[in-house]
């Protein structure tokens, strides 16, 4: 019975090694579960630092552990999920403009494209060496292009002639 007590007045240490076990597992989990209910041992461990008793300590481990599974969890896992932002490899080419280097048909071709040499292929009409095309999509090592969007005529600036 003395052991029992013994443990029961510092059983803010038990939900501190609780919570670094806890944080253990989360590290080869990484599915945000255990730090979760790592959480609701730090809960607990204040609990106990506010003077609740074990069975208090318990119920606010718990509670605490199921609102931050419940509600922080969600937020994290899609903020994780998220792609990067900005578009990378090829993805990031498409819309940009390139040069033709040799004729493009709807066989191939090719175009000078972010300071490289790419194979291509049209989209639609064939365009001569010397064209300025832009990149519509990217198929394999294969960049898709077609005619420039056209550009407006600029504008007379008021006042100016």
């Amino acid at each position: 019975m003395e052991f029992l007590d013994a443990v029961l007045d510092r059983s803010w240490l038990l939900w501190i090694a609780a919570a670094l076990v806890l944080g253990i597992l989360e590290i080869t989990a990484i599915d945000l579960v255990f730090a979760m209910l790592a959480g609701g041992a730090l809960a607990g461990a204040a609990a106990d630092a506010l003077g609740l008793g074990f069975v208090g300590q318990v119920l606010v481990a718990a509670v605490v552990a199921a609102l931050l599974i419940g509600t922080i969890r969600p937020v994290l896992l899609r903020r994780l999920r998220m792609p990067p932002v900005g578009t990378t490899n090829a993805a990031a080419l498409v819309g940009r403009p390139a040069l033709v280097l040799a004729d493009v048909t709807v066989r191939g071709g090719q175009v000078k494209l972010a300071g490289e040499t790419w194979s291509a292929r049209s989209a639609g009409p064939a365009f001569a060496a010397g064209d300025d095309v832009v990149v519509t999509a990217v198929d394999g090592a294969t960049a898709v292009v077609g005619p420039l969007p056209a550009t407006p005529p600029p504008t007379a600036v008021p006042g100016e002639p």
